[in-house]
């Protein structure tokens, strides 16, 4: 048996990504744009599962399918913990990603590499139709380097350093970074989450 499971985001990079991430699992992936949704939902919680449980049952109650939203963020400690739920707004709401990826390393102007930990989280919520919903989650942790480095990936992924592959997010291939990623670790929990919501 095979579902269709809605993809609740407009972002290209995560729709691709998940496209390789759920490869494999009984689902046709569906997008907003081939159903003709407008998703613009006011990401107003305070954490990132709140915001991605907001997203999900909207969607999930306005297509009437299975639905995937997810919230991510990065957290570098030296800046307490920021940009955290704010990283898609963090440099305004127009920002492009390397107008936010400037302004990070301008917040960062002076810190030593050693000081520079950080890390990336992403909450995946499943909601079925009739409004329960499954959490999944997961991070990783790396520095921020001090300029962008490669061209794949998106967001803050070209100054996310891993020490001990001594890559960059944007320089993994799209298998290297499903092994290690936030997004990866969470999305492997989704087909238990589908199967606890009676989906599968």
């Amino acid at each position: 048996m095979t579902i269709k499971l809605l993809l609740a985001t407009n972002n290209k990079g995560k729709v691709k990504e998940y496209r390789s991430l759920l490869e494999g699992l009984p689902l046709e992936l569906v997008t907003l744009a081939e159903i003709s949704i407008k998703a613009d939902i006011a990401e107003t919680g305070s954490t990132y599962e709140e915001n991605a449980r907001i997203k999900a049952q909207v969607l999930a109650g306005q297509s009437g399918l299975p639905s995937l939203a997810d919230d991510s963020g990065l957290e570098v400690d030296a800046l307490n913990g920021e940009p955290g739920v704010r990283s898609a707004r963090y440099a305004g709401e127009e920002a492009t990603d390397a107008e936010r990826v400037k302004y990070l390393l301008n917040k960062l102007s002076g810190v030593p590499l050693n000081g520079r930990q950080a890390r990336f989280v992403c909450v995946i919520a499943v909601a079925a139709p009739g409004g329960r919903v499954e959490i999944c989650s997961g991070e990783c942790s790396g520095l921020i380097t001090f300029g962008p480095t490669g061209e794949l990936g998106f967001g803050y992924d070209p100054v996310f350093y891993f020490p001990e592959l001594d890559k960059t997010m944007a320089e993994l291939t799209m298998h290297e970074k499903n092994r290690i990623s936030h997004r990866g670790k969470a999305a492997r929990q989704v087909l238990a989450a589908l199967k606890k919501l009676g989906l599968l």
